[in-house]
């Protein structure tokens, strides 16, 4: 069974009883009282009538929804596909470009990681932009302040395989666990700390904070596909879908 949300009948019910406000001014109380019936007994013997105008009036707020984020998109276009600080990955000529806004700390990131990475790389044509996004407590801040002091010290190759150990990381993540895991990844850890708190690891935070308020965006992950919000984890094929969509509307 579908089930519709109560704004959308409510919502109906407003456009019907709008466009008859005019007509019913004119009438007098029993006419008004006949009018009424009328149309009760009709939708009663046609309730298809309201499901259709149910699914109309979805579409339309859809679409709508679809031109607003379109624009929010355009309006913030550098922000999103060319601030000078973000990781930028696969092909960097690609023709599509897909952001993603991640938590280390997130399960549904977790679960898009190694998807996400089998779509760039098997397509070969993708430019990826990870924006660091931590909204799930105080480990989540920690994981993203090492992986960007790691990109800032360190580089583009360091960030990746850093990303990768973080988001793969299966015990707390606290000084103690990333200093170990600086270690391992042959990092001097003191200045690595130092970085951590430095005044630039603190602005590319705030700055992917200040964005996804503007996008709307307050879950992970939430990935932008040139002129597409995605919000939530889709699975591969479904990633595959919505990159030939763009195409296509490209094209």
């Amino acid at each position: 069974m579908i089930r519709r949300s109560f704004a959308l009948p409510l919502a109906v019910a407003a456009s019907l009883a709008g466009s008859t406000v005019f007509a019913q001014d004119a009438m007098t109380d029993a006419e008004r009282e006949a009018f009424r019936a009328e149309v009760r007994a009709y939708l009663l013997e046609n309730p298809e009538v309201l499901v259709e105008a149910m699914d109309v009036l979805q579409q339309r707020q859809d679409a709508a929804q679809a031109e607003q984020e379109k624009a929010v998109l355009a309006d913030n276009h550098d922000a999103i596909f060319n601030d000078g600080v973000s990781w930028i990955g696969g092909n960097p000529d690609g023709d599509v470009t897909v952001v993603e806004f991640l938590d280390y700390r997130c399960g549904y990131c977790r679960k898009a990681w190694q998807e996400v990475d089998e779509l760039v790389n098997s397509d070969g044509n993708i430019r990826f932009v990870m924006k660091e996004f931590p909204i799930l407590g105080e480990q989540s801040v920690i994981s993203s302040r090492f992986a960007i002091a790691v990109h800032q010290l360190h580089g583009d190759e360091a960030y990746r395989t850093t990303h990768d150990a973080l988001i793969s990381l299966r015990a707390d993540a606290t000084p103690e666990s990333l200093e170990r895991l600086a270690g391992d990844l042959g990092y001097d850890w003191e200045p690595l700390k130092a970085k951590m708190d430095a005044p630039e690891v603190t602005a590319v935070i705030q700055a992917n904070h200040d964005l996804a308020q503007k996008l709307q965006i307050s879950g992970t992950p939430t990935f932008v596909v040139d002129g597409q919000l995605v919000r939530g984890y889709v699975p591969l094929d479904g990633m595959r879908q919505i990159i030939a969509q763009e195409r296509a509307t490209e094209g």
